[in-house]
């Protein structure tokens, strides 16, 4: 099956960005694609709480979102807004990052707020508190669709081996990862975990990445690491973007799946321990 993951350089406009992303969703549909995953918070990247109030909105009244819903609807494809910032009714004011599977009706399939905030020191510099913004959710979400059982997860999960478990052991065989990743991490850690994922539950790990300097007007400058990745269940590095914007197409053949299961069968594998 064509799949495509889109790398961008999300900007803190969302109108801005909308266009590029439209864009690039329709030259991924004319190279043949049926499975479409944007990165993480595709419609606004932004260091700024004001900016963020500014030009988020609630999930019913996003127009990234309703955008891409009907051009999804109008493409017959399946795509994962890998997620979007969306103002919600916590009385702090937090907003959520949701992930959204996107159907060729143009309907939501299926919402997940990530779980795990990213909440670090990297460098004196550069210092994250996700937290402070966003609310974590609380739930792993599995997907159904007309090819294969899909487990979304965002980013920082990727450090949580333990979702991803659960997601393939309640039958994921694909699992999306979009990312906003630090280019200090992401240098150091990105391919590797997408790789343990993969390989440690035998699915195919997709995440598009957001990439470079990212043009935003308030707040404090974003850089990210991008080189979105395509991982096999048995490991092997599929697609890498590089760090470019733009939009990488590659065959997913569903069958390795069964194959690497088959080989290892660690999923059947696991069992409970007492202890330490």
């Amino acid at each position: 099956m064509k799949t495509a993951l889109i790398q961008l350089t999300s900007g803190d406009d969302p109108q801005a960005n909308l266009p590029v992303t439209q864009d690039f969703i329709a030259k991924a549909a004319e190279q043949g694609a049926r499975f479409v995953l944007t990165p993480e918070v595709t419609n606004c990247v932004s260091t700024s709480r004001s900016r963020q109030n500014a030009v988020l909105q609630a999930e019913e009244d996003d127009l990234t979102l309703a955008a891409l819903q009907q051009q999804t609807q109008a493409l017959g494809l399946w795509l994962l807004i890998g997620s979007l910032g969306l103002k919600t009714t916590d009385p702090d004011g937090r907003f959520a990052n949701r992930s959204f599977l996107i159907g060729p009706d143009g309907g939501i399939h299926a919402r997940y707020d990530k779980i795990h905030m990213f909440d670090v020191q990297v460098t004196e510099q550069e210092t994250y508190r996700e937290s402070a913004g966003y609310r974590p959710g609380t739930r792993a979400v599995l997907a159904q669709t007309d090819f294969a059982p899909v487990g979304l997860t965002v980013c920082y999960d990727i450090r949580f081996p333990a979702l991803y478990q659960a997601l393939a052991q309640a039958g994921a065989q694909i699992l999306t990862v979009p990312a906003a990743f630090s280019p200090v991490t992401g240098a150091a850690h990105w391919h590797s975990l997408l790789r343990a994922r993969a390989i440690e539950t035998g699915c195919f790990v997709l995440a598009p990445a957001q990439t470079g300097d990212h043009p935003i007007g308030q707040g404090k400058p974003r850089r990210t690491y991008g080189h979105s990745l395509a991982v096999s269940p048995w490991g092997e590095v599929l697609v890498d973007g590089g760090t470019d914007a733009g939009v990488h197409v590659f065959d997913m053949d569903l069958n390795s799946v069964h194959e690497a299961r088959k080989k290892v069968p660690s999923l059947t594998h696991v069992r409970s321990f007492d202890g330490p």
